[in-house]
């Protein structure tokens, strides 16, 4: 026959001219697999990668701070006119690190010391004066009075020469510099930042659950990320209120000697063994 004839006997299917049969169950379609077995196969893989590690119970992120921190601010107005320390440079406790101009303080003071003078020897007529009966009583108080008042000028004079110099409160390092030599100041603009790094400590937050067992005194470890390296430190204080939203409590620790490649603001994880509380399983009945 010339054209195509095709009859289904017994699931087979017959093709005109000389093509193989084909077997009806080749032509069954295959299902699809559903969406939610896809969905499945392909979540388990990634939700493998994606699982967080787990934080170990009984660490917690610290912070190195210096002992002692100062913000230096200009007590009077003026000019810059020396700065004798550089930043990162160690300063001793009393030692200068900026000067002002103060030749108008230093003429007011010399001023102040002349008229004093005068006004004691004045006091002084007054008071030989008195003795021969010249002069009253009342001259006498008025010509100490002025003496007096002088007297006071220049410790007033003295106190402004004493701010002519910004010293470092403490020993330690010098850690901003906000002027340069030459510029004018205001009243209370900061100047310089010294830090006391010849002591360090570590500040961390610890959950309230831990404070049955971490007391003032007790030893613990701290990892700094920076270096690497494993510390000693121990619990100095402890804070007296919880804070209610985070439920943890602030402790300050002390390092055990002076490690010499620590410096203030690096961080790292503080360790307190058997410090969290053991959690028991949940075990079904």
């Amino acid at each position: 026959m010339g054209g195509a004839l095709a009859v289904g006997v017994l699931g087979v299917v017959f093709f005109s001219g000389e093509k193989e049969p084909v077997p009806a169950a080749a032509l069954t379609p295959v299902p699809a697999s559903s969406p939610a077995d896809t969905s499945v196969a392909a979540s388990a893989p990634v939700a493998a990668m994606l699982k967080a590690p787990e934080k170990k119970l009984d660490e917690v992120r610290v912070l190195i701070a210096a002992e002692g921190e100062s913000v230096l601010a200009a007590q009077m107005a003026g000019r810059i006119v020396g700065i004798s320390a550089k930043l990162g440079d160690r300063v001793n406790q009393g030692q200068s690190i900026l000067r002002f101009d103060c030749d108008e303080q230093q003429a007011r003071l010399n001023m102040a010391r002349a008229e004093s003078d005068g006004a004691q020897k004045v006091y002084e007529a007054k008071a030989k004066l008195q003795s021969m009966q010249s002069a009253s009583l009342l001259e006498v108080n008025q010509a100490a009075a002025e003496a007096e008042k002088f007297k006071a000028q220049i410790q007033l004079f003295q106190a402004q020469l004493r701010l002519c110099s910004i010293n470092a409160p403490f020993s330690g390092r010098v850690t901003k510099l906000r002027i340069k030599p030459y510029e004018s100041v205001v009243v209370g603009q900061q100047l310089v930042e010294v830090i006391n790094d010849e002591k360090l400590k570590v500040q961390l937050n610890i959950p309230s659950l831990w404070l049955a067992r971490v007391k003032a005194g007790n030893p613990f470890e701290v990892r700094i990320d920076e270096t690497g390296k494993r510390y000693e430190a121990t619990v100095r204080r402890i804070n007296g209120k919880v804070d209610a939203v985070s439920q943890s409590v602030e402790i300050e620790g002390e390092l055990v000697g002076r490690p010499e490649d620590l410096l203030p603001g690096m961080s790292g994880v503080a360790i307190f063994p058997d410090a969290a509380p053991d959690v028991k399983p949940d075990v079904k009945k």
